[in-house]
């Protein structure tokens, strides 16, 4: 078994390119469109008679192409930040999303959670980080149930194509694949386990904001660490058991 890559941690360069990557995808269509347009209107200004008419036509073509080349551009640029996002959260996944990881995972909370989340955060520093560590155990939970279903539907095709070959290798591949098969569905249990409890504290944590209370504040923000404890191996197991059956699955291929 090959040894998992160091957990990989978000840098202030990775903070800078997605906010560059975000601002230049709204920008690039006024600003392709409107400097060139203004250069051109500022030539109008010191030109005369035909001159400054055919200057004044160039700045109306560079804001309508200019406006056209931009949307084309940014619209390149949300392409890659999208797959550039998905490359950098499977990697903060692989052994768990922590708390202060949840804002890059936000497209996969639900429209309750991140209300919750903004008015929880605005009320109690305390709760709110109680809440944003549970969160991550239920995102994580999830995306652990997602990757076990995928790896359960790789295994039992190829469980299908080998029930046709009788010799002394399928068997013994089917063998390991049931065995595969088994420890998948013993990872998803568990992490639907995990789910369904990160999901019940964070009806607590909700409720308890509403009543406000600090003594309910206290004893959730302890519970939490609870949470940390039983993510870590489970992501790691999860990991570990899908780059073995893609690697078992290449190597029989």
């Amino acid at each position: 078994m090959n040894e998992l890559e160091p957990r990989y941690e978000i840098t202030r360069k990775d903070l800078i390119k997605d906010k560059a990557l975000k601002i230049g995808a709204w920008t690039l269509p006024f600003v392709l469109s409107i400097l060139p347009a203004i250069v051109f209107f500022i030539l109008s200004l010191f030109a005369s008679g035909v001159t400054t008419a055919m200057f004044v036509f160039f700045s109306l073509i560079a804001l309508v192409v200019g406006f056209f080349f931009g949307l084309i551009i940014s619209a390149r640029l949300r392409f890659y930040r999208s797959r550039w996002l998905a490359r950098v959260r499977e990697r903060i996944a692989v052994d768990g999303i922590k708390a202060e990881e949840v804002d890059w995972f936000k497209h996969e909370l639900t429209a309750s959670e991140k209300k919750s989340l903004r008015e929880i955060g605005s009320r109690n520093l305390l709760l709110a980080d109680a809440f944003r560590d549970t969160l991550a155990a239920r995102l994580t939970a999830t995306r652990i149930v997602k990757s076990s279903k995928r790896e359960l539907l790789l295994v039992q095709r190829r469980q299908n194509k080998l029930k046709y070959l009788k010799t002394e290798n399928s068997e013994n591949l089917q063998n390991d694949l049931k065995n595969d098969l088994e420890k998948l569905n013993k990872i998803k249990n568990e992490a639907e386990e995990m789910r369904i409890e990160a999901e019940t504290r964070i009806q607590m944590i909700e409720a308890a904001a509403r009543r406000g209370g600090s003594l309910a504040d206290n004893e959730l923000a302890l519970k939490k660490l609870s949470a940390r404890t039983q993510e870590l191996p489970l992501a790691l197991e999860s990991a570990r058991m899908e780059e073995e059956i893609r690697r078992e699955l290449e190597k029989d291929l």
